[in-house]
């Protein structure tokens, strides 16, 4: 494994019990994603679950004639392909890297058996789909009962809680297939928050300038689902992680001695 990266700098194998770490470490790839690469496509099978680390994906609903709508994004609070021990071997959304970075795939059989194992991982998987399933509820009521720009400062702000820095680079048009709105809309809303000193946005870059006021034009809606990740995510036992460090090292130093021989 790079000794830059870690599957620990995601949160829900940080969170898991090191035995279950243990059992599936070895099977963790390090893994690129670009800046939109499709994960899966709709209705196909889903053969790799992801967890990200400093990449985050965005889960889209398309319709037939094309036009799609952002429906969550994952970052490194999560995993990608739920459906796999949700009793589905696919989904009817579409995953593609909104934000490049790595992540950590894992074959999705292996996934299945620690899941089948009933246990704590079994417990903290079902309580990241509550999660999730919260901001797809609360993103379909915002995007009915909100202004374009409280959307976006609302995705903005989920997006950058999943990334170490405070700028993304990403178009007006991505924007707005995340949304689900026109470009000529999203230049609007931007433009509106430029003029307030809040961000810059330059060649496909949003860089946030003023988090604070940012997260004071957003609706309610970033904060519900925020506090429900907090709520049923944040229990992490220190010792515990200190247990699965040493497990990544024993893992690391066990590829290096069979690369040596």
């Amino acid at each position: 494994m790079n000794i830059l990266h870690s599957p620990l700098h995601n949160h829900l194998l940080a969170a898991i019990p090191a035995a279950s770490l243990k059992r599936l470490v070895s099977h963790l790839e390090l893994v690129e994603m670009p800046l939109g690469q499709t994960l899966y496509e709709a209705d196909m099978p889903i053969e790799h679950v992801f967890f990200p680390t400093t990449s985050v994906v965005s889960l889209l609903y398309v319709l037939e004639n094309g036009t799609s709508a952002e429906i969550a994004i994952v970052g490194n609070e999560g995993i990608i392909g739920i459906s796999l021990f949700m009793g589905g071997e696919s989904t009817s959304s579409q995953a593609i890297v909104q934000s490049a970075g790595v992540g950590y795939r894992l074959n999705a059989e292996f996934l299945k058996d620690e899941f089948s194992r009933a246990g704590p991982f079994l417990r903290l998987l079902l309580r990241y789909t509550q999660a999730l399933i919260t901001q797809m509820t609360q993103t379909a009521v915002c995007n009915r009962h909100h202004s374009l720009e409280q959307q976006f400062c609302r995705w903005l702000l989920l997006s950058l809680d999943r990334i170490p820095v405070n700028d993304i680079k990403m178009t007006q048009g991505l924007v707005a297939n995340m949304l689900g709105v026109r470009k000529n809309k999203v230049g609007t809303a931007t433009g509106e928050l430029e003029r307030l000193g809040i961000i810059h946005y330059r060649n496909g870059r949003i860089n946030v300038l003023k988090r604070a006021e940012l997260e004071h034009h957003v609706c309610e809606c970033y904060g519900v689902v925020k506090h429900e990740y907090q709520r049923l995510l944040s229990e992490i036992d220190d010792t515990a992680s200190l247990e699965k460090q040493h497990v990544l090292t024993i893992e690391k130093s066990a590829k290096n001695h069979k690369h040596l021989t």
